[in-house]
């Protein structure tokens, strides 16, 4: 038997005025979705952090973007090693299958995965529990970039330039994708980093002369 239990009333009752609301007045729209399937223009690659709502920061509709969610918006090097890999089949068949034309690494402000990595980097995690835990092995992805800001004094400052290297990191490790470089040097495909201030509601993008942060 499968062990699963009745939907929460919360969730029950949200999805009726869902439905009897945004649902109700974009019927057709739906339909339409169903009907001709999904043609996004755009991929984005956030966080799992509840904080963090891309559909309403853009203030998107249904089938605008393809958007994959991981522990601290991670994208790992390309490794066809046989294994499975969640975000590098998201990536690929974003690039290959729907063709979108942008591809975005989302980050955000106190970032609980990049802290995680921060402490793993600076010994505070002990080595017997990054290797049991799932968390702990998937954000080794990012251990290169904490010699990079290493200099920061300040170790809050050094977290949240952390936040800001892990966007360079994914965005790099797409470029050893072969599909996505292709893409990228055919001129059918553009990289994007974006950070966002989860408090402030400020949103910096990667300015890709500078290599630095500048407010949208």
């Amino acid at each position: 038997m499968i062990e699963a239990q009745k939907l929460p009333l919360f969730l029950v009752s949200r999805y009726r005025t869902w439905k009897m609301t945004t649902y109700a007045e974009n019927r057709s729209w739906y339909h339409h979705l169903a009907e001709q399937g999904q043609h996004p223009r755009s991929m984005i690659v956030a966080c799992c952090d509840s904080r963090v709502h891309v559909e309403a920061l853009f203030n998107a509709d249904a089938g605008e973007f393809f958007i994959h969610r991981n522990i601290a918006n991670l994208v790992p090097p390309y490794s066809p090693d046989g294994q499975n890999h969640g975000t590098s089949a998201a990536v690929e068949y974003g690039v290959t299958v729907l063709k979108v034309a942008h591809l975005v690494v989302l980050g955000h402000s106190n970032c609980g995965g990049i802290r995680g990595c921060y402490d793993i980097c600076c010994g505070n995690t002990p080595e017997e529990e990054v290797k049991s835990s799932f968390v702990g092995r998937w954000l080794l992805n990012l251990r290169p970039g904490y010699d990079n800001v290493a200099g920061i004094e300040d170790p809050e400052e050094r977290i949240s330039e952390l936040e800001r290297e892990g966007i360079r990191i994914s965005l790099a490790n797409l470029m050893t994708f072969p599909f996505v470089r292709e893409a990228v040097e055919a001129g059918n495909l553009t990289l994007h980093g974006l950070w966002k201030d989860i408090g402030e509601g400020r949103l910096d993008y990667l300015d890709p002369e500078t290599g630095t942060f500048l407010p949208v």
